[in-house]
């Protein structure tokens, strides 16, 4: 037993005192830690914030689908390899867009993908019209370079906002990028809901990422907030810390930001999700964020859970992102707008080919643009030229068309009136002038009358295609793609028939149905012969000697073939040829001849096709022929060349964009010749113009916003020929109805048709030309009229165009104006687009403005005749109708082919005279308006591909032949610059 002292029991008393002291103060420190964790910050509900942001989203797609039907935002998301995380985040993604209206597209891949065809699919997926937002779900496997596949999302569609683009202007202080990346967007968006004022406070943000850190630091900046930006190698933090009013932490460690780091009051913004051990969970773990919740919500003012508070706003973002995506597309989409570019107008005037090449054009590319045209809508030819994809036409369905004008013209002197160039005019004044949308459309030219007498078709003076020299030569090959196909035919005939002079049945058959590996099998096209034939078989096993036989042979007779072989050029002395003379054809010889390229049914078929799968039946189901005993006529698919001829011209069937002068958007496409032909452009070229310049409609059909824009195209020839055929053959087949007839006259043409000396290409105009005389000028109106008229029996509205020369007079334009308004015509209009370009055709523009917008005139659109009555009758109606004929007369050739053809079960289709553009009558001597004349009609050929017949009225050269002086002696090329001189 220990004894004590007093003084030991003193110390013992002060030791036992200290201890109860020391006690009670660890009693108290318990006390208050427990008060200090007790939660008193206001919580942030993520989960509700973003979910009133989907309703907000849903309700503003309802809305904006009322008013635009084809409206629907779209999100793709590519998901590589099948991650746990993943496939689970992506299920509260699509969720969460289902909910707010958006569709959803998932794009799953293997975890085998190679870099390469990942990047395929993005491409795809950038290039789909349809689709407003595209994201790659990180992490990607390792072989596969995140950054390079982020890269290649199309900035415009990175609803993600993680593409350098979107980061970097983000990083500028005075640029915005077009997404904000979606985690620090949503952020933003909570802060906002605290009602707190964010500018001028003090911000910490914690972790530099490029996903959160460093994209959060520039918004809080932007916002005005004083920002430190802390990361691994930061000395100090909990200082730092303790000097912030907001702090967002992301930095992907498990509650590391404690609570007495954090000033009293601050907000606080927890990004982190991190998976911890936590045995009272069914799952084994349990989710917390960067920031220690209990701690920290004790001395908060406000503070965001984990889960649910930054990561459901992050998806809500996502889906904010891809919905104002897809109303940016929406309202570029319907603006439209296009730049133009300025004239620099000489006097005199130069010619064609320095005013063209003084013009720089824009980039093709741009142009498809403004006009709205997606990446994947249109392919690059070069700087200047594009061909437009088919598939435009189904994404703008949903569109009214543009107002619908095609320009024609009165009877010609052959030196034209200015059809080309008032249909180029009108588009530059409308679209460069006026503030319409405008879209000229036009045919290709053909390189014969280019090189040869007339020169080139693109217009002239300061109303013109550009680049000039390139819409004059090859284009993009679309008359080379037709000669091609057209000449692979005829070889394929005059081979056919070679064969079957030199095979037996058998061997024909062995030939035409080889067998591979032992097995023989029809190729598809040939089932189309078969059951032609009334063959019900698929197996050439299953086919009787007599069915072999019937399968086999075409049996052409040489007498009927009227496919000839082309060229796109000018040559008389190919008009009549002998083919099969060398000895290795064996005697079998037989006349027949070129046409040019632009007469040949594979480009009337090209101009009237619809669709691609259109093309490929017009062009199997063209009439080559007919068999000996004149019970079959004999087509391409007999032939089995259908599917070739259809490969051959799959490029060409789309039409091409160029610019006029003053940069407003031309379609050139197909060259029909306009006598044998119908000569129009095609009609796929003025469906897409249509659809490019219309507006979009309500569930009712009526315009939401914004007026039609206008398409002028225009007709070959005169209106006696071009517009009857424009009518009755291209509105037959399109089903388009134009809203008004624009009809180019000239004083020197209707002082011609007055009696006026004969005009004489190459040779100097008479004085009657270039001083006034008004008695002959109103004596030649009789054809301006008639032509009025003939359009009006259309139930169309007129409007006259007069191409001023500089020796017309005021007197001899107000006469022209006078007579034509008396015919019926609404307007007519001097013009000077030749010298004035687009401002020389202002008030014809308006116009046309003013006549397609009058609902007070009601019009109905109806055609001449109906293609059900008989062949002759419809001849006889366009004869006397369209050129003021008595009647028709028949010769045994033609009566011959009208049974032939009624036989053959061609009699429904239009008529397409073939005639003299130089007279209203047959004869080209006939001027004015000729009466008392009947119309010889010495052959009816059928282009059952193209879906005509056409008549011939009297000889019709259908290929031309070289003058003494062509034009090729001007035509030449500067080595040094490579500048061509001399195109007209």
């Amino acid at each position: 037993m220990w004894c004590l002292g007093n003084a030991s029991k003193s110390n013992l008393k002060v030791l036992m005192l200290i201890d109860i002291k020391a006690s009670i103060q660890k009693k108290l420190l318990a006390a208050k830690s427990l008060h200090r964790y007790k939660s008193t910050a206001k919580i942030i509900d993520g989960k509700a914030i973003a979910k009133s942001i989907r309703e907000k989203i849903s309700n503003e797609v309802y809305q904006l689908k009322r008013k635009y039907p084809s409206f629907k935002p779209r999100l793709a998301i590519v998901q590589v390899g099948n991650r746990e995380d993943s496939v689970a985040y992506l299920k509260q993604k699509e969720q969460a867009a289902r909910e707010a209206g958006i569709d959803f597209i998932l794009q799953k891949r293997d975890e085998s993908i190679t870099v390469n065809e990942l990047l395929r699919l993005v491409r795809e997926l950038n290039q789909d019209p349809s689709i407003h937002g595209v994201l790659v779900q990180l992490p990607l496997p390792k072989h596969i370079d995140e950054r390079c596949v982020i890269e290649s999302i199309d900035p415009n569609k990175d609803v993600d906002g993680l593409h350098e683009y979107n980061i970097g202007r983000l990083a500028k202080k005075r640029d915005d990028p077009i997404f904000l990346p979606c985690t620090p967007k949503g952020i933003i968006e909570l802060l906002d809901k605290t009602g707190i004022n964010i500018s001028s406070k003090r911000a910490v943000v914690v972790g530099r990422s490029d996903i959160v850190g460093f994209p959060i630091f520039t918004l809080l900046l932007k916002r005005n907030s004083t920002v430190t930006l802390c990361h691994s190698m930061t000395v100090n933090l909990p200082e730092i810390i303790k000097t912030a009013e907001i702090l967002v932490v992301a930095i992907g460690k498990a509650e590391f930001i404690k609570g007495d780091w954090i000033s009293p009051g601050a907000i606080v913004i927890d990004v982190g999700t991190n998976a911890i051990k936590d045995p009272t969970k069914k799952s084994g773990t349990r989710w917390v964020g960067d920031v220690e919740f209990s701690s920290a919500a004790a001395v908060a003012s406000y503070i965001t859970p984990v889960p649910g508070g930054v990561g459901p706003m992050a998806v809500a973002m996502l889906l904010q992102n891809t919905m104002e995506s897809a109303k940016r597309f929406l309202k570029e989409n319907n603006e439209r707008k296009i730049s133009t570019l300025a004239l620099e107008r000489l006097v005199p005037v130069p010619s064609d080919i320095d005013i063209a090449t003084s013009q720089t054009p824009k980039p093709i590319k741009l142009l498809a643009e403004e006009l709205g045209l997606t990446p994947d809508e249109f392919e690059l030819y070069g700087q200047y030229k594009a061909k437009v994809k088919l598939s435009v036409i189904e994404r703008l369905k949903s569109r009214k068309n543009g107002k619908y004008v095609v320009v024609t013209g009165i009877t010609p002197t052959p030196l034209g009136e200015g059809k080309s160039i008032t249909t180029l005019g009108i588009a530059q004044a409308l679209g460069a002038h006026l503030g319409k949308l405008s879209f000229a459309c036009v045919r290709q030219p053909s390189q014969g009358p280019t090189f040869g007498i007339k020169g080139g078709a693109a217009g002239g003076g300061y109303s013109q295609v550009i680049p000039m020299d390139e819409f004059n030569l090859h284009l993009t090959g679309d008359i080379h793609a037709v000669t091609a196909a057209n000449n692979l035919l005829a070889a394929a005939i005059d081979a056919r028939m070679f064969h079957e002079n030199t095979q037996t049945d058998k061997s024909l058959f062995n030939r035409l149905c080889p067998a591979k590996n032992g097995v023989r099998v029809f190729a598809p096209v040939m089932l189309k012969r078969l059951r032609k034939l009334g063959i019900n078989k698929t197996d050439p096993n299953d086919l009787t000697p007599e069915e072999i036989g019937k399968f086999v042979r075409l049996d052409i007779d040489p007498e009927t073939i009227t496919w000839q072989r082309v060229i796109d050029t000018n040559d008389r002395f190919l008009r009549r040829i002998t083919i099969g003379q060398n000895p290795t054809e064996k005697g079998q010889t037989r006349s027949t001849g070129f046409d040019i390229s632009v007469a040949s049914e594979c480009m009337a078929v090209l101009a009237l096709s619809t669709s691609l799968e259109d093309l490929r039946e017009r062009l199997g189901r063209m009439v080559v022929a007919t068999n000996k005993t004149g019970d079959f006529p004999i087509t391409a698919d007999d032939l089995g060349i259908g599917g070739a001829l259809t490969v051959l011209m799959k490029d060409a069937i789309k039409p091409n964009l160029m610019q006029t002068l003053e940069g407003t958007p031309v379609f050139v496409h197909a060259g029909p010749f306009a006598n044998i032909a119908h000569g129009n452009s095609s009609i796929l070229a003025d469906k897409i113009a249509l659809k490019l310049v219309g507006v979009e409609c309500n569930s009712d059909g009526n315009p939401v916003e914004g007026n039609e824009g206008y398409v002028i195209t225009e007709a070959g020839f005169g209106a006696d020929i071009g517009m009857e055929k424009f009518f009755n053959i291209k509105c037959r087949l399109s089903g388009l109805v134009p809203d008004c007839v624009v009809i180019v006259s000239t004083v020197r043409a209707l002082k011609m048709h007055g009696g006026g000396p004969e005009v004489t290409p190459g040779n100097p105009l008479h004085e009657t030309y270039l001083s006034e005389n008004l008695e002959l000028l109103e004596r030649g109106c009789v054809n301006l009229v008639k032509h009025i008229q003939n359009a009006r029996k259309y139930g169309l509205p007129v409007v006259v165009a007069v191409n001023k020369f500089t020796s017309d007079t005021q007197n001899e334009l107000e006469l022209i104006r006078k007579i034509a308004i008396e015919a019926g015509a609404s307007d007519a209009v001097p013009t000077t687009h030749w010298t004035l370009g687009g401002e020389g055709a202002i008030d014809l523009g308006k116009a046309i403005i003013k006549v397609t917008a009058d609902k007070t005139k009601k019009r109905e659109f109806k055609f001449l005749y109906d293609v059900s009555k008989p062949i002759i009758e419809k001849i006889e109606i366009i004869a006397k109708e369209m050129y003021g004929a008595d009647g028709i007369e028949l010769s045994e050739k033609a009566i011959k082919k009208v049974e032939r053809y009624t036989k053959q079960g061609f009699t429904n289709l239009p008529i397409c005279m073939a005639k003299t553009h130089l007279s209203l009558s047959h004869d080209p001597k006939l001027k004015g308006v000729p009466t008392g004349f009947t119309v010889p009609v010495r052959d009816i050929r059928a282009s059952v591909g193209a879906g005509f017949l056409y008549p011939l009225l009297g000889d019709m050269p259908t290929i031309p032949g070289l003058p003494t002086r062509p034009c090729f002696f001007d035509i030449d090329l500067d080595t040094e610059t490579g500048r061509i001189h001399g195109l007209i």
